[in-house]
Protein backbone atom coordinates (compact mmCIF):
# COMPACT_ATOMS: atom_id res chain seq x y z
CA UNK A 1 0.00 0.00 0.00
CA UNK A 2 1.06 3.95 -0.17
CA UNK A 3 2.26 4.16 3.12
CA UNK A 4 4.48 1.40 3.39
CA UNK A 5 5.75 2.12 -0.83
CA UNK A 6 6.42 5.88 1.22
CA UNK A 7 8.10 4.44 4.28
CA UNK A 8 10.32 2.36 2.19
CA UNK A 9 11.17 5.16 -0.50
CA UNK A 10 11.95 7.84 2.02
CA UNK A 11 14.99 5.19 3.05
CA UNK A 12 13.56 4.35 6.90
CA UNK A 13 14.14 0.58 6.32
CA UNK A 14 17.63 1.96 6.66
CA UNK A 15 17.89 4.58 9.25
CA UNK A 16 18.53 3.99 12.36
CA UNK A 17 19.10 0.79 14.20
CA UNK A 18 17.29 -1.91 16.55
CA UNK A 19 13.86 -2.41 16.16
CA UNK A 20 11.30 0.19 15.71
CA UNK A 21 7.67 0.73 15.05
CA UNK A 22 6.80 3.46 12.82
CA UNK A 23 3.26 4.85 11.95
CA UNK A 24 2.95 6.11 8.32
CA UNK A 25 -0.30 8.23 7.39
CA UNK A 26 -0.62 8.76 3.78
CA UNK A 27 -3.12 11.93 3.10
CA UNK A 28 -4.37 11.71 -0.31
CA UNK A 29 -7.00 13.84 -2.33
CA UNK A 30 -9.11 11.59 -1.65
CA UNK A 31 -8.14 8.98 0.86
CA UNK A 32 -6.39 8.71 4.17
CA UNK A 33 -4.20 5.00 4.72
CA UNK A 34 -2.54 4.46 8.10
CA UNK A 35 0.10 1.53 8.36
CA UNK A 36 1.91 0.64 11.39
CA UNK A 37 5.04 -1.13 10.12
CA UNK A 38 8.09 -2.57 12.35
CA UNK A 39 11.29 -2.08 10.91
CA UNK A 40 14.55 -4.30 12.19
CA UNK A 41 17.96 -4.67 10.74
CA UNK A 42 16.82 -3.40 6.95
CA UNK A 43 13.71 -5.82 7.20
CA UNK A 44 10.19 -4.55 7.20
CA UNK A 45 6.88 -6.00 8.47
CA UNK A 46 3.42 -4.51 7.54
CA UNK A 47 1.92 -5.21 11.45
CA UNK A 48 -1.66 -2.98 10.36
CA UNK A 49 -3.08 -0.90 8.09
CA UNK A 50 -6.15 0.61 7.66
CA UNK A 51 -7.85 3.45 5.26
CA UNK A 52 -10.80 5.62 4.97
CA UNK A 53 -11.64 6.11 1.40
CA UNK A 54 -14.19 8.92 2.02
CA UNK A 55 -11.59 11.12 3.67
CA UNK A 56 -9.24 13.11 1.88
CA UNK A 57 -7.93 16.89 0.80
CA UNK A 58 -11.06 16.95 -1.17
CA UNK A 59 -13.31 16.19 2.02
CA UNK A 60 -10.87 18.84 3.85
CA UNK A 61 -11.60 21.55 1.00
CA UNK A 62 -15.25 20.88 1.14
CA UNK A 63 -15.24 21.22 4.45
CA UNK A 64 -13.18 24.58 4.52
CA UNK A 65 -15.81 25.97 1.84
CA UNK A 66 -18.80 25.30 3.54
CA UNK A 67 -17.76 26.89 7.05
CA UNK A 68 -16.31 29.99 5.09
CA UNK A 69 -19.68 30.00 3.47
CA UNK A 70 -21.54 30.02 6.85
CA UNK A 71 -19.12 32.31 8.41
CA UNK A 72 -19.65 34.73 5.35
CA UNK A 73 -23.54 34.87 6.27
CA UNK A 74 -23.46 35.05 9.80
CA UNK A 75 -21.18 38.43 9.59
CA UNK A 76 -22.89 39.70 6.77
CA UNK A 77 -25.75 38.28 6.39
CA UNK A 78 -25.51 37.38 2.49
CA UNK A 79 -26.33 33.32 1.73
CA UNK A 80 -23.74 32.75 -1.21
CA UNK A 81 -24.22 29.26 -1.19
CA UNK A 82 -26.38 28.63 -4.56
CA UNK A 83 -23.67 31.67 -6.71
CA UNK A 84 -21.40 28.97 -8.30
CA UNK A 85 -19.06 31.79 -9.40
CA UNK A 86 -18.45 32.83 -5.75
CA UNK A 87 -18.40 29.19 -4.84
CA UNK A 88 -15.70 28.21 -7.47
CA UNK A 89 -13.34 31.33 -6.12
CA UNK A 90 -13.85 30.51 -2.46
CA UNK A 91 -12.39 26.54 -3.19
CA UNK A 92 -9.89 27.87 -5.18
CA UNK A 93 -8.94 30.23 -2.00
CA UNK A 94 -9.62 27.37 0.58
CA UNK A 95 -7.17 25.09 -1.50
CA UNK A 96 -4.48 27.86 -1.45
CA UNK A 97 -4.75 28.30 1.84
CA UNK A 98 -4.77 24.42 2.86
CA UNK A 99 -1.45 24.27 1.08
CA UNK A 100 0.18 27.39 2.81
CA UNK A 101 -1.24 25.56 5.93
CA UNK A 102 1.62 22.84 5.13
CA UNK A 103 4.39 24.75 6.27
CA UNK A 104 2.76 27.97 8.07
CA UNK A 105 1.12 28.31 11.10
CA UNK A 106 -1.49 30.83 9.36
CA UNK A 107 -3.54 31.58 6.53
CA UNK A 108 -6.36 33.83 5.03
CA UNK A 109 -9.40 33.15 3.27
CA UNK A 110 -10.50 36.54 1.49
CA UNK A 111 -14.10 36.75 -0.11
Amino acid sequence: NEPTAAALAYGLDKKGSGERNVLVFDLGGGTFDVSLLAIDGGMVEVKATAGDTHLGGEDFDSRMVQHCVDEFRKRTGADISRNARALRRLRTACERAKRTLSSAARASIEI
